[in-house]
């Protein structure tokens, strides 16, 4: 029997994105044997709304940059060319009509998780793909585990390479939890050493660093 396509959806605002989102994307890819892994970058984040941010299509141009020459890496500028505000649901409903015959696995860090009843019919959310969640520096798996309740115990599980995948989706497991060799690199340090001037080699791309710096963002 072929197996289905796996297909990875990384979405945030990427403002900017930087080696942490791409060290995990990429070790995700390699370990867990995804097909390939979509940047979605969110035109207007309901939880992120602030001053400063980037326009949509600077942080779009930062997560092409970023992700050329990279293998299974792609961004998508799925939210960014809607009008409508950036929920899940609704993005996860627009892929699974670009991708009828494919596998949807949803990439988030334990940070983003901890908010996850937050979010826009967030039941609907977990129940239309498998979640990976991910090492963040400052926050545990644990916590992140433990968010949702003892209702939803028997659809967690920590995994760890491919073949734990492979067992824990046969054994109706959807949320997994995923240890990394997580860089502890953020996009808040990031704005914040522009606004201070100082370097960003070794934290983004020179892509990502040059538009930075050609369009003015995170000025004050």
């Amino acid at each position: 029997m072929r197996r289905l396509r796996r297909i990875g959806i990384f979405g945030g605002t990427f403002d900017p994105v930087h080696f942490g989102h791409l060290r995990a994307a990429e070790e995700v890819r390699s370990r867990l044997g995804l097909d390939r892994i979509l940047f979605i970058p969110s035109n207007t984040p309901p939880h992120k709304r602030r001053f400063g941010m980037a326009p949509a299509a600077d942080r779009l141009a930062m997560v092409r940059s970023a992700l050329r020459g990279r293998p299974g890496l792609e961004a998508s500028d799925l939210e960014v060319a809607s009008p409508r505000t950036s929920y899940s649901v609704f993005t996860l409903a627009k892929i699974r009509t670009l991708y009828p015959d494919a596998r949807l696995f949803f990439l988030l860090g334990a940070d983003a998780f901890l908010e996850i009843k937050t979010w826009r019919e967030w039941r609907k959310v977990l129940d239309q793909c498998v979640f990976i969640v991910l090492t963040r520096p400052g926050s545990s798996l644990r916590a992140a585990r433990s968010v949702l309740g003892p209702g939803y115990r028997d659809r967690t599980a920590s995994i760890r390479e491919a073949a734990d995948l492979d067992n824990r989706l046969r054994a109706g497991r959807t949320i997994l939890f995923f240890r990394i060799d997580a860089l502890p690199v953020s996009s808040t340090e990031i704005r914040r050493r522009v606004r201070g001037g100082r370097s960003l080699e070794g934290l983004v791309p020179a892509g990502v660093a040059a538009r930075i710096k050609s369009a003015k963002l995170y000025q004050e």
